[in-house]
């Protein structure tokens, strides 16, 4: 992950000095952020995996419109933005869009973005002590979320319960899963880190390799063929309709796998259906008004998958509440559902030790060897059989001696 670099010599103005990089879509804008930039953007609550982004872009100082933690809930990304070193300045307000220009050079000071010596916006400056304050408070309002998370669990059940309870719609793989462990990957939290701890599991169980929306580009670049790719409304290409970073699936991907499933919620289904034939991707449809990411765990277990790994996903409820609040219901009910089948990538990565190979067994047997010469060697007959044994070979080193000139 690369840090900031700050444009601050001896003698130079305080504060972080850029290029004005606008967008109001946050995801939009990352296409266009160079190292060194200020990222101007109108996200209310940002979260981690778009920080992520920010940072691994190089960004000096993030500018935005509305408030980065709002209250509502504990949102993660502002404090990785902090751990980065990465300038905040929020709650500027909408006009930050008409008052700066994209292209010009501006600093960053003490909550204030200037141009020149001209204030041109000011706003709450965010560090780590202001955020963990904010956060706690943040915190307060998680029992309004799991009460909502009641709301709609129970309304999410009475809609899917053939899907949750018998698989009903999900449509039968070309892929064989049945007894298989499977690898389902959503370019999501850690997941590079969580690819580069499977690779021993992959490479000696050959799992099926599920990729959720963009989670099947990021097994193409950790050198996996992924198996089946699950793509949604929202991770099609060329939809437009989010604003979160890696979401998106390449055509590269959803032609470099093996099958492809369409998720849809219905309404969306001739949309992205259209979409997938313009780009000559042949697909199979299956509708839910869960998370993508659900219906490819659901698959899985559905279709007799031994062990169901997860690469990128939410773990932890503050993960959940952080991003894709609108599929918590479904999240919540589909991890049920999987249930003991269900590890997480950095589990599976303390738990496996690999299989035991033949080069393994040969060492214990040669050192098993070793310890029996050793102990026969302290006993009056081994030692009997030490001095021949020594004898014979001196013997043989004069022969060979006597046959060299």
């Amino acid at each position: 992950m690369r840090l900031p670099t700050r444009s601050r010599t001896a003698g130079a103005l305080p504060g972080v000095t850029g290029t004005v990089r606008m967008d109001r879509r946050t995801g939009s804008l990352m296409t266009r952020l160079r190292p060194g930039d200020i990222a101007v953007i109108d996200h209310l609550d940002l979260d981690r995996q778009n920080a992520e982004a920010l940072v691994e872009r190089g960004v000096v100082a993030v500018v935005d419109a509305s408030p980065l933690i709002s209250g509502r809930y504990p949102n993660l990304g502002p404090e990785h933005l902090a751990s980065s070193g990465v300038v905040m300045v929020d709650d500027v307000g909408p006009a930050v869009f008409a008052r700066l220009r994209d292209g010009e050079r501006a600093r960053v000071h003490d909550g204030t973005v200037l141009v020149g010596s001209e204030e041109v916006v000011s706003g709450r400056a965010l560090d780590s002590e202001g955020i963990v304050e904010l956060m706690q408070d943040a915190r307060g309002g998680l029992s309004t979320q799991l009460q909502s998370l009641t709301h709609n669990t129970t309304e999410f059940l009475r809609r899917e319960q053939g899907l949750l309870l018998h698989g009903q719609g999900l449509p039968h793989t070309t892929t064989p899963i049945e007894g298989r462990p499977v690898v389902v990957v959503v370019r999501g939290f850690d997941y590079r880190e969580d690819l580069r701890r499977l690779r021993r599991f992959v490479r000696e169980q050959r799992p099926v390799l599920i990729g959720v929306d963009a989670g099947a580009d990021a097994l193409l670049e950790s050198g996996h063929r992924p198996d089946i790719v699950v793509v949604g409304k929202e991770g099609l290409p060329g939809s437009g309709t989010t604003d979160d970073q890696d979401v998106t699936v390449s055509l590269r991907a959803l032609h470099a796998a093996g099958e492809v499933l369409l998720h849809t919620d219905g309404a969306d289904r001739v949309t992205g259906e259209e979409r997938l034939s313009r780009l000559g991707v042949r697909h199979r449809t299956v509708a839910s008004s869960g998370m993508s990411e659900d219906v490819a765990l659901l698959l899985a277990d559905v279709r007799g998958a031994s062990l169901v790994v997860t690469v990128g996903t939410h773990a932890t409820l503050d993960e959940f509440l952080d991003r894709r609040r609108g599929g918590l219901s479904s999240t919540f009910l589909t991890r049920l559902r999987v249930g003991p089948k269900l590890v997480d990538a950095r589990g599976v990565s303390q738990l496996y030790a690999g299989q035991v190979r033949a080069w393994h067994l040969a060492l214990v047997v040669l050192a098993g060897l070793v310890a029996l010469g050793v102990a026969v060697a302290t006993t009056p007959v081994g030692a009997e059989w030490w001095a021949a044994a020594a004898a014979a070979l001196s013997d043989l080193l004069r022969w060979v001696e006597g046959l060299l000139p």
